[in-house]
């Protein structure tokens, strides 16, 4: 069994190791910035380790950094979280070459979904539903024309390499086609350094669902039904919520049991989600992200198991502790993710933290790394908690969302809460009436305070 941890990461993600870490009785690691130097996840882990300035090209991304941060403590495994380096192939390569355990997918198969061409053309081939587009790399813009007729508009330009809503460009007609395709090439060449592009059909109205999957790299898995992150604001999700509001238990074992197979076929070891575009019924697959989601706790809410604990497990070659019977629906769970930005421009907001206080009472669970009197540093992402609720139906976790929202205090810098606030008041959030552009449309009317 793996005897000590190192978490390459910051912030409630890193915290949320930590005590699946003191849980299963294994010594944790932190490695942080200089600005991180008063960070919760530095005074919870058995040992810290400081591995460079604030800018995280000289510290959260800095391999080598890590790589001797990992010897100094005697840390056998290293546990990525998300963003950063969780993604990262070559990081993967690099821990595994020192004889360090990663915690989470081999570096092939990290490289295999991390290009979104060679991603899709492996779902096809494995069976899984994907948007119709074309066959891999667009070279030019007249190619790019002529796949569009065939396909018909309107058409989405996305990036080869990108993310996070980066070089993603809408062409509604032929005429925008063009200044598109060019636009898209050039901001993924910026953010990415790679200016390969592929062309989708795209959905009018869809939502967005995806997939939890687990494997443990020796040709079973399972999945955990599937999550609703349809509300988001420039392709960043703001609430996820499971089970999916328009997603019946036939269809979900259907597309669970179809990306449960695909992943046990290429022998995919640990956590994974299988993103999908859901309309008039189909799922249209769109990418796979090859690490521990955000929304997590929402799935771990529903189905009362601990994700980052069984990531531990397989990754020491362990098998699952559950099998695809084990796993049932159990109640409704939603997140919401609060940020450290001022309505209505949603500009990030950093500073101190004059008073938190958490939320709590039945079914209320708090992720963050805040506490009163802690200095958000402005050099990482807004993301500062994340506050889940648990009820027995959609309308009980409503309520307690509601409930907990009330509850919260963060004074001292501006956050999101009035956000979430005002989105429970409205009547398809109540229903569970909206689609991926939902959001935007609602953020287009008089701001929100």
């Amino acid at each position: 069994m793996i005897s000590k941890i190192l978490i390459a990461n910051r912030g409630e993600i890193a915290l949320r190791v930590i005590r699946a870490c003191r849980e299963m009785g294994i010594a944790s690691v932190a490695v942080h910035s200089t600005a991180d130097s008063d960070a919760m996840h530095v005074r919870m882990a058995d040992e810290a380790i400081c591995i460079g300035p604030p800018a995280s090209s000289q510290s959260y991304l800095h391999i080598p950094s890590i790589i001797s941060a990992c010897e100094i403590s005697g840390a056998d495994a290293i546990h990525p979280g998300y963003g950063f380096l969780s993604e990262n192939a070559a990081f993967v390569q690099v821990v595994e070459d020192h004889g360090i355990t990663f915690i989470g997918p081999t570096a092939e198969h990290i490289r295999m979904m991390g290009d979104k061409i060679t991603a899709k053309e492996t779902m096809k081939a494995l069976g899984v539903p994907c948007v119709p587009g074309s066959d891999g790399g667009v070279p030019d813009y007249e190619t790019a024309k002529t796949v569009a007729e065939q396909i018909g508009y309107p058409v989405i330009i996305k990036a080869t390499a990108g993310g996070g809503g980066r070089g993603m460009k809408l062409a509604r007609s032929a005429a925008e086609l063009e200044n598109a395709f060019r636009t898209a090439r050039s901001e993924g060449k910026a953010a990415f350094g790679n200016d390969e592009v592929y062309l989708e059909k795209y959905l009018g109205a869809p939502r967005h669902i995806e997939i939890q999957v687990f494997g443990d790299g020796k040709g079973n898995a399972v999945h955990l039904g599937e999550r609703d992150c349809s509300l988001q604001r420039r392709h960043q999700k703001v609430l996820e919520e499971a089970p999916g509001p328009a997603i019946d238990p036939e269809t979900r074992a259907r597309i669970g049991q179809t990306c449960a197979e695909a992943v046990a076929r290429i022998g995919y070891r640990g956590a994974g989600t299988i993103e999908f575009l859901y309309e008039n019924g189909e799922f249209y697959f769109i990418e796979m992200n090859t690490r521990l989601q955000v929304e997590h706790p929402v799935t771990e809410a529903i189905f009362g198991v601990d994700l980052v604990r069984e990531q531990i497990r397989v990754a020491a070659g362990l098998p699952l502790s559950f099998g695809q019977e084990d796993l049932q629906v159990n109640g409704h769970a939603i997140e919401v993710r609060i940020n450290a930005e001022k309505l209505p421009n949603f500009t990030p907001c950093p500073g101190r933290v004059a008073t938190y206080h958490a939320p709590g009472g039945l079914g209320v669970r708090m992720d963050s790394a805040l506490y009163s009197g802690y200095t958000i540093p402005p050099y990482y992402d807004s993301l500062i908690a994340k506050l889940i609720v648990h009820g027995r139906d959609r309308p009980e976790a409503l309520a307690r969302l509601n409930r907990a929202l009330g509850e919260l205090i963060i004074d001292g810098v501006d956050s999101s809460i009035p956000l979430f606030r005002a989105l429970l008041a409205e009547p398809d959030v109540q229903s569970g009436n909206y689609d991926i552009h939902w959001l935007e449309s609602f953020l287009a009317q008089p701001p929100v305070q």
